[in-house]
């Protein structure tokens, strides 16, 4: 990190000049803002949603994605009755270029609330509250005393900023604040705006003493403190200001829908109980450096290196399989099922007998055998499905369920009118209701009964799952 962030420094050092200030920038902005509202959002059934990538908003834990927007957007989408479309994003200028252009429907994030209407975004009903705090190193190891700690002269006083150097991430709130304090106090700030780091990143390199000082939002700054014990946090450079979310000017609709439910949901156990999970409780440092947290050790599992070596003889990425055997195991390679089922993905005693499989609770086997079945069924599928990514939900729902069950279906699907071919809404559909005497008893089924409604949501979550992994993990 320090080699990449040298080099970042020196390009917006040497470009902080030559850009117009913020101001000019933004009535310049000619950007054409979308329509888009609440009626098209409803028609398509989707709400585009970007949120933060940090160890706060939105990351993966132990394989499951978690974070304090990422709930609040689950709790806001189903009250809605729309599908969620997470995409994540730490650069604000893209953010907001792609809300403004239609791409994404809110950035559901902790940005303070400013008039800026002018630019075409409008900011919600506040999900919380936090002052801005100056991020500084408490102390750092003394190499000339035998790694002991030495302390630093920490800043209290606002007018002590005058002169110093903070870095903050380009287009935030921070950098705002920052300038009018610079007015208040009536002297110069050295205001660094880093494009390429997000909040926490820069709390990092505050911590390893790679820069001086950087600011952030209080709630967020405390939660650091477990895994950064050498910061301090307490200067406010501001007083508690508004969180919210950001949408389009033109989308006030659906401005209206989110404002209701939050001020709504706020009153709620469930908003206290997401704010204390992520905000209040005094998490361990062990939670991020056991590496099965996307943010600081970059797994999703122990078993990440031997799923990328056995699907290399697949054309599957090994994180779509991450996710089916985190459905299947949840990653534990003694689990058994009630049916027999056994090992990390699952594997049935007949399947596991035919891939090669003597050891279902060996890691290795187990996921080769997996692979193996996942191989064999793609191949027996590949002649009527062409389309690969298509393909895809058709392989997970017969990896669960059997490949005679969604034959059958696609077969129902072909007989009453829908496309065969097409998982979502058609093949699905006849899946889901293959419980149904209609449709189990129907001449063109051969493989009869089938308790469909678990290989119908097996086939979403495991997809929606992927869709987070593909969002933090490489």
């Amino acid at each position: 990190m320090g080699k990449s962030f040298t080099i970042i420094l020196i390009l917006a050092l040497l470009f902080q000049g030559c850009l117009p200030r913020k101001e000019d920038s933004v009535t310049r902005d000619l950007t054409e803002l979308s329509s888009r509202d609440l009626n098209d959002i409803k028609e398509e059934g989707v709400v585009r949603v970007v949120t933060n990538y940090n160890s706060t908003n939105y990351f993966v834990y132990k394989g499951t994605p978690m974070g304090y927007q990422l709930e609040l957007l689950q709790e806001f989408s189903n009250y809605m009755g729309l599908k969620l479309d997470v995409t994540v994003n730490n650069d604000l200028s893209t953010n907001y270029r792609n809300l403004k252009t239609g791409k994404v429907d809110i950035i559901a994030s902790s940005l303070a609330a400013t008039l800026e209407k002018n630019r075409g975004i409008q900011f919600s009903e506040p999900h919380s509250f936090s002052r801005q705090v100056l991020i500084q190193q408490r102390y750092h190891a003394d190499n000339n005393n035998q790694g002991q700690r030495a302390y630093n002269k920490l800043i209290r006083n606002q007018l002590n900023l005058a002169g110093q150097t903070i870095y903050v991430q380009k287009e935030s709130a921070y950098a705002k604040r920052l300038r009018n304090l610079a007015q208040e106090i009536g002297d110069s700030i050295n205001i660094v705006e880093i494009a390429d780091y997000e909040v926490e990143q820069l709390i990092g390199l505050v911590a390893s003493g790679e820069i001086k000082y950087t600011v952030c939002d209080e709630n967020l700054a405390r939660v650091n403190l477990n895994y950064y014990p050498n910061l301090d946090v307490e200067t406010a450079i501001s007083f508690p200001q508004k969180l919210s979310w950001a949408l389009r000017s033109t989308s006030p609709d659906l401005l209206n829908v989110v404002n209701n439910w939050l001020i709504s949901f706020k009153k709620t156990a469930r908003y206290s109980q997401i704010y204390q999970k992520y905000y209040l409780n005094k998490r361990s440092v062990h939670l991020v450096d056991e590496g099965f947290h996307s943010i600081k050790g970059g797994q999703v599992s122990d078993f990440d290196e031997l799923i990328k070596e056995e699907s290399n003889n697949f054309d599957w990425d090994w994180r779509l399989i991450a996710s089916l055997i985190y459905q299947e195991s949840r990653f534990l390679p003694k689990v058994e099922s009630w049916a027999g089922a056994q090992g990390l993905m699952q594997l049935m005693p007949a399947t596991a007998n035919r891939f090669g499989v003597t050891n279902p609770e060996n890691p290795r086997q187990n996921i080769r055998g997996g692979v193996e079945f996942l191989r064999w069924l793609d191949e027996r599928l590949k002649s009527r499905v062409e389309n690969p990514e298509e393909r895809i939900k058709f392989v997970l729902a017969s990896y669960n369920v059997g490949l005679g069950h969604v034959l059958d279906a696609m077969n129902l699907a072909e007989k009453y009118g829908k496309d065969p071919l097409v998982w979502e809404n058609n093949v699905d559909y006849y899946l889901l209701h293959k419980s149904e005497p209609k449709y189990f008893n129907d001449p063109v089924v051969k493989f009869g009964y089938c308790r469909g409604e678990e290989p119908y949501h097996y086939v979403t979550e495991i997809l929606e799952r992927y869709d987070h992994y593909k969002n933090v993990m490489e």
